[in-house]
């Protein structure tokens, strides 16, 4: 025995705080109920999303903003025509037409309508067919093989044509089509689409 004598006061009971391990400080946040833990923050859906009713009503809300944003940004027409003459001829192949067709084409916006470019279309029950308009220096030669187009052909129409506010423009566009006579005679529909420079196209259908 050592002069300094061994008593129970002297040894710390194992079950004390200090000793017991399984038991973390007072101020672990790990241990207090209000504070996830790490992986529960970011892993669990409850800690990190909005709930579904709010999420679905802030959803709605920006469907409705985009909705009314598209509806007032919409481009007004610029202009507005008619179709108002078609004279076609079967060319010798007998699989395809020359198509004369009379346009107008009126000025409604703000600001001059020039033309950029002219296209026609059709609707078929073999299909849908297109063409860009043809050059007027052709014309003469078109007409000359197939006088019964320039019966009731006027001036052509063509790029370039200055539109002003409130004004009109008139005019013929020469076209072909692979179908033959009576395809294009039975055919769904005629469209005719004159590009402009910086506006909406003007389309008619006709």
């Amino acid at each position: 025995m050592s002069e300094k004598e061994f008593t129970p006061q002297s040894r710390t009971p194992s079950n004390s705080p200090a000793n017991n391990s399984s038991t973390p400080p007072a101020g672990n946040p790990a241990n207090r109920p209000d504070i996830p833990a790490l992986g529960q923050e970011y892993d669990t859906p409850k800690w990190v999303l909005p709930p579904a009713s709010a999420f679905g009503i802030a959803l709605a809300a920006v469907a409705v903003v985009i909705a009314l944003v598209f509806w007032f940004a919409r481009a007004k027409p610029t202009a507005i025509g008619s179709i108002d003459n078609v004279a076609s001829v079967e060319l010798p192949d007998k699989a395809s037409v020359l198509v004369a067709i009379n346009v107008t084409a009126r000025n409604i916006g703000e600001k001059p309508f020039f033309i950029h470019d002219i296209k026609a279309s059709i609707k078929t029950d073999k299909g849908d067919f297109s063409d860009e308009a043809a050059s007027a220096v052709d014309f003469e030669r078109y007409f000359q093989a197939y006088p019964a187009l320039r019966e009731r052909a006027i001036p052509a129409l063509v790029p370039e044509t200055r539109i002003p506010l409130n004004g009109e423009a008139k005019g013929t566009v020469i076209v072909s089509f692979p179908v033959n006579e009576d395809g294009f005679e039975h055919r769904k529909s005629l469209t005719v689409t004159v590009g402009a420079y910086d506006q909406r196209p003007l389309v008619i259908t006709k």
